[in-house]
């Protein structure tokens, strides 16, 4: 491995360790606000909620047009080719989506009454009314995030993103409960909690002079990054169609109570890629810099190390909600929410599978393929569409929950095959093949076990499994070299000797 690539892999070790302890961290939080509404409120209110937060972050992507995932790519790309043309890039961005954030508040208001009526909620409205005047603060916040992201920083997302906003909202969503506010100051907490976060960072910002001195609107710039970012626009919102076409066809079927119970189910599957976001949030610009120099090689390096290692990280995690998923949602939620078992089980199939493809839609963005995103995303929100319209009616969460999880199947296997066909990279090497079969061998002994519905006996299966699985991991010869020399590095922080506990369980050396 050569040195550029082991300098890549390290930085995004790095990284991802600050992104994925700040994304733990923003998850638990968010897990425990979501958890205090469940349990205090009932599931009616509680998909209310769901429903309402499903909308603003729709409503959210269409306002940043594709900006926070193209600006940090023409940033970190520009540095390198044409470096006083950023403070041109980053002006006229934030001046169209700051502008496109103002209209789509306005036009959510004016379309709640109609949403609510789709919905059959009756608290939708109001929520509306609300929670759409912290769009201008969250896009804020993103933009400024995608902004330190295109010079490869992970203190902004870290800090404002990941930490002080979900902290935010919890701090005043338990003030709220414990002073006995009524479900509206629920949508006030969500909307200071964006608000003050969005300004904090604007102020960092500036002090760090990650904003230009001097904001120049370039019209040729802005149409350029229109052209280049409308496609992840269209992504994104493909993306949220995905994600959450689920609640709001089972709202329209059987209203906020069903929603109510599928989202005791969904927020832990969504947990699933929690290693492999973290990694792609560095990933993107180190992988833009390997293709603008024309090393394809190394770029494949380092989608496949990524890959292989998301997979195994995420393993447990999947084992979790796969073979014990009645004693997660007790766990996390409560009884009231254990009807959701079936679809957890199914869900987590969907979302792990996302993993187990890798970086496939960054690698596309990194190597300028937007539209081949687009279109995958595109026949992936069709037939999840489709899937729920036939199968929500007939089995009701579960429904939903296969039509969710064949639809991500469908954009990753259309990604992956895209990226075969233009550059001629897979995750597919020997190694992961192994990684992939022993992972299988894992899971199987994990689901005969059953769930007991007991978390000691959980969690004492799980730890013996996965310890399993890492021994015959190494010692099947599945760490690479290159893996050896990251991993040498990350250990030397923790005093110990990486090629010691390899040799200590005698493990096959790849050269």
């Amino acid at each position: 491995m050569n040195v550029e690539n082991t300098k890549a892999l390290g930085k995004i070790a790095r990284g991802t360790g600050i992104v994925f302890v700040g994304t733990v961290v923003a998850m638990l939080l968010t897990f425990f606000s979501r958890a205090m509404l469940a349990r205090h409120f009932d599931r009616y209110h509680y998909g209310s909620f769901t429903l309402t937060v499903t909308i603003i972050s729709i409503a959210t992507t269409i306002a940043l047009l594709g900006l926070s995932s193209g600006l940090p790519r023409q940033i970190s790309h520009y540095l390198r080719e044409d470096p006083p043309k950023v403070s041109r890039i980053i002006s006229t961005g934030l001046a169209i989506a700051l502008s496109s954030s103002v209209i789509t508040s306005l036009l959510v208001i004016l379309m709640s009454g109609s949403l609510a009526s789709l919905m059959k909620d009756v608290l939708l409205s109001k929520n509306l009314h609300i929670v759409s005047f912290a769009i201008p603060f969250i896009v804020l916040l993103l933009m400024l995030v995608a902004i330190s992201r295109g010079y490869g920083r992970v203190r902004e997302n870290f800090y404002y993103r990941n930490m002080l906003q979900p902290l935010l909202f919890f701090i005043l969503v338990g003030t709220g409960i414990l002073l006995n506010q009524g479900f509206s100051f629920v949508f006030i907490a969500y909307l200071l909690s964006w608000a003050l976060s969005g300004v904090s960072l604007l102020i960092e910002s500036s002090k760090q002079r990650l904003l230009p001195r001097r904001f120049e609107i370039d019209g040729k710039i802005g149409l350029e990054l229109l052209i280049f970012s409308l496609p992840l626009m269209l992504t994104g919102i493909l993306d949220y169609v995905m994600g959450w076409t689920d609640s709001i066809m089972i709202g329209y079927y059987y209203g906020p109570d069903r929603v109510g119970l599928y989202n005791g189910a969904a927020p832990i599957a969504r947990v699933l890629p929690i290693f492999l976001n973290s990694m792609g949030f560095i990933y993107m610009p180190i992988a833009t810099g390997f293709y603008t120099l024309g090393d394809i090689r190394g770029l494949e390096k380092l989608y496949r190390s990524t890959t292989k290692w998301a997979f195994v990280l995420t393993l447990p995690l999947f084992i979790t909600a796969f073979a014990f998923p009645r004693t997660t949602i007790l766990l996390v939620f409560g009884n009231r929410y254990v009807e959701a078992s079936t679809a957890l089980r199914i869900l987590s199939l969907g979302f792990t599978f996302h993993v187990a493809m890798g970086l496939n839609a960054m690698t596309l963005l990194a190597i300028g393929r937007t539209y081949d995103n687009l279109i995958g995303n595109l026949l992936a929100a069709a037939l999840n569409v489709v899937l729920n319209i036939t199968l929500i009616p007939l089995y009701g969460i579960e429904g939903a929950a296969v039509a969710t999880a064949l639809s991500y199947i469908g954009a990753n296997v259309y990604r992956t095959w895209k990226l075969r066909k233009r550059i001629g990279i897979t995750p597919f090497g020997k190694p992961y093949l192994k990684t992939l079969f022993l992972g299988g061998i894992a899971v199987a002994v994990a689901f005969i076990i059953g769930d007991s519905g007991s978390i000691v006996d959980t969690a004492l299966s799980i730890l013996v499994i996965y310890t399993a699985f890492m021994v015959a991991f190494v010692r099947a010869g599945c760490v690479e070299s290159e893996d050896e020399e990251l991993m040498e590095v990350i250990f030397k922080r923790t005093g110990l000797n990486f090629k010691k506990v390899l040799d200590l369980i005698g493990a096959k050396r790849r050269k």
